[in-house]
């Protein structure tokens, strides 16, 4: 399959037909990047348009604050499973929580024939190893994401041509702004339309979200006798969670 016919198959599945704006500076810093457990465990997408069961599955990385996602399509006509690794970091922006998500293993052959047997097809799009953002609620029962698309960018940029730095790449719009400047443009343009659309509510697969194992179990109290893990996150007692 060559990577030209890889490519389109490949977004059609992954954001229902949008092609999501590529940055090449990542969104996160230390200052804003956070971990919620809500977002640990496994979603279900219903893509009836593109007749296919989509689960996303979230799970902590060996890195503090970090995720690893499996992405994961099935289609309802096909036994093939097309599956997708990224390593995605959790921001919050005043008040608003933005994925980014990066690919964790590219599919980097010789040709092409060895390209279409790749491991994790999906990240045959991200061949320049760049990040995407995804706008999210994170819900006990539900996660919904607002996704980008570079045809509503590239309109929004020639209304805006100031307001964010980014290139053309082959037509495509490629951020290139620092994180500082990414951070600001994608708060203030948060609830834009233009910027994040597309809404989409995936189901969580369980009704309570999944334990995390690998959660840190060691404390270490802060100059605020408040404790915390190894990933530096406030530990709340049983007393208080209640």
């Amino acid at each position: 399959m060559k990577i030209k016919k890889l490519l389109p198959f490949t977004l059609a599945f992954i954001i229902a037909g949008c092609v999501p704006v590529l940055s090449l500076h990542p969104l996160y810093d230390d200052k804003h990047l956070v971990f919620d457990g809500k977002l640990l465990g496994t979603f279900k997408q219903n893509d009836e348009d593109a007749n296919t069961n989509i689960t996303w599955e979230f799970s902590r990385a060996a890195e503090p604050n970090t995720y690893s996602l499996i992405y994961s399509a099935v289609s309802r006509d096909e036994p093939n499973v097309l599956k997708g690794w990224f390593e995605v970091h959790l921001v919050k922006l005043d008040g608003h929580f933005f994925m980014d998500v990066y690919p964790k293993e590219g599919p980097w052959g010789n040709g092409d024939d060895e390209l279409s047997k790749t491991k994790w097809p999906w990240n045959a799009f991200f061949l320049m190893r760049v990040h995407t953002f995804i706008k999210v609620e994170i819900l006990e029962s539900e996660l919904k994401i607002h996704l980008t698309d570079d045809d509503n960018f590239k309109k929004f940029m020639i209304e805006n041509p100031n307001a964010v730095k980014y290139e053309l790449v082959d037509d495509k719009p490629v951020l290139t702004a620092s994180t500082k400047q990414l951070q600001s443009f994608v708060l203030k343009y948060a609830d834009d339309d233009r910027l994040f659309s597309g809404e989409k509510i995936l189901a969580r697969k369980t009704s309570k979200p999944v334990r995390d194992v690998n959660e840190p179990k060691t404390t270490t109290p802060d100059i605020n006798n408040i404790p915390r893990d190894s990933n530096n996150l406030p530990v709340q007692s049983k007393a208080t969670t209640q």
